[in-house]
């Protein structure tokens, strides 16, 4: 009998889930109440080991071109630290990697619902991101915007009073800068990013192209051993350190893990266990990265840990989740 999955959400976690589910012979019906693609407030940096992940769901990565990232820049007051990627890592904004993986989906044979679901049910695919509260005062907040002018092949991080910015390439020239910072520091983006010299220096030849997106507050949380009757996939089981950036990789891993086992109808404990095998490692090192970022002089400290070491710890261990 052929087994139904129903998946809630339709981003980079819920494709991956409806195509991997689809691969192993269920029926699937995705509950996304949005239009996509749209725009979403991420680093859109995309680290390597997507690529072989891809090609288990048979998606065509190059169709979408992504902007191929070679170096790792990381700022902190007056320092600044630089090193060569162990191999290229890719650019792709928000907007074409949920149109590539969403539209795969759709094309393999699943049904798109433009429902609001509100609650998990048993057995679905729960991947419709993060769901979390802090008291004010204490809350982090998102912004991101694209901007044109000179590209660069590098992913450079900014770290400066509490906050931190990231800024990359992504497809056809564009270079996204997204960053993190404490409601204390204000709702004024340009003021925020003008406000530390090497980022204002660095922004000065680009040109805004829409206006600030915010999201938030942002909690950096897991459900990896908490036990529930349904598959959480991407933001809603693992919400990582946006600078490790890894939450894509994160999201299409646990995505195809989700819909594997929803459609085998195999134990979400089983699930879960796979889950933490791929993420535990990089969640430690990125909450403990993150604790360190919250102490006074932490711009000074972090641009202290070598970047190639920085990358390793902070990448998901893609053959552990099989």
């Amino acid at each position: 009998m052929t087994r139904s999955v129903e998946i809630v959400g339709g981003g980079p976690a819920g494709a991956s889930a409806a195509i991997s589910a689809l691969q192993h012979g269920a029926r699937v019906t995705i509950y996304e109440k949005s239009r996509l693609p749209r725009h979403k407030v991420c680093g859109e940096f995309v680290s390597p080991e997507i690529v072989p992940l891809l090609d288990r769901l048979g998606v065509s990565w190059d169709e979408a071109v992504p902007a191929r990232i070679r170096r790792i820049v990381i700022a902190g007051g007056s320092a600044l630290k630089c090193a060569r990627l162990p191999e290229a890592a890719f650019g792709l904004s928000r907007w074409a990697f949920d149109d590539l993986l969403f539209r795969c989906a759709l094309r393999l044979g699943a049904v798109h619902e433009r429902q609001h679901i509100s609650e998990p049910r048993a057995g679905s695919v729960w991947a419709a991101g993060r769901h979390a509260a802090q008291p004010r005062g204490a809350r982090l907040f998102g912004f991101k915007a694209h901007f044109t002018g000179p590209t660069d092949d590098a992913v450079e991080l900014y770290f400066f009073r509490g906050c931190y910015v990231g800024i990359s390439t992504v497809e056809n020239g564009i270079t996204n800068v997204c960053g993190l910072g404490p409601e204390g520091a204000g709702f004024d983006t340009d003021a925020l990013v003008a406000s530390y010299a090497p980022l204002r220096e660095r922004l000065r030849p680009l040109r805004r192209s829409f206006d600030w997106l915010h999201t938030g507050p942002l909690v950096f949380a897991n459900r990896l051993t908490s036990p529930v009757p349904f598959y959480a996939a991407g933001d809603a089981l693992s919400f990582v350190d946006p600078f490790t950036g890894s939450g894509q990789l994160a999201a299409v891993l646990t995505g195809m893990l989700a819909g594997e086992c929803a459609a085998l109808d195999l134990d979400t404990k089983a699930y879960l266990r796979r889950c933490r095998a791929a993420l535990a490692p990089a969640f430690r090192w990125s909450s403990a990265l993150r604790k360190l970022a919250g102490l006074a002089f932490a711009d000074v400290l972090l641009t202290a840990v070598p970047a190639r070491v920085l990358y390793h710890l902070t990448r998901p261990h893609v053959g552990a989740g099989r």
